[in-house]
């Protein structure tokens, strides 16, 4: 197994893991949201004084996260159409999963991998979607 996987352009973890995993030819990605590096910004969402959710754009929270996946698959020395799986956790499914739906057909016209969506009723960041993925690697 080998060490773990950073990349110099998706946000920084918020505990201690890396970004990313290879096991022989799978990469492995830990969960990844839509956060910018550097800060705790997060693309498509208004906070409050008590950094609460006011109002989010889950549109842009999904384009957000899946550059941040992009940018550690191809850190870790894979792409995106090496993916294979994904969860999905989203934190409304009624509202936001058609926008979802929508973007990943965008996304994912050409590499199509499984797929499973979940809702949780939270993340531990407030955010609105978060990916755990999987993709091979030569």
């Amino acid at each position: 197994m080998t060490d773990g996987i950073n990349s110099s352009k998706a946000p920084e973890p918020v505990g201690l893991y890396p970004h990313a995993k290879r096991v022989g030819t799978m990469l492995y990605l830990s969960g990844v949201g839509p956060r910018e590096r550097g800060t705790k910004k997060i693309p498509g969402v208004e906070l409050n004084d008590a950094g609460e959710i006011v109002s989010y754009d889950i549109e842009t929270q999904v384009r957000s996260v899946f550059q941040n996946v992009r940018w550690i698959l191809e850190d870790a020395g894979s792409s995106w159409d090496k993916i294979v799986d994904v969860t999905v956790f989203l934190t409304n499914m009624k509202d936001d999963f058609p926008t979802y739906n929508k973007l990943w057909a965008e996304y994912f016209a050409e590499n199509q991998p499984c797929r499973t969506t979940l809702e949780i009723n939270c993340l531990p960041t407030p955010i609105a979607i978060e990916l755990k993925v999987l993709a091979t690697i030569d």
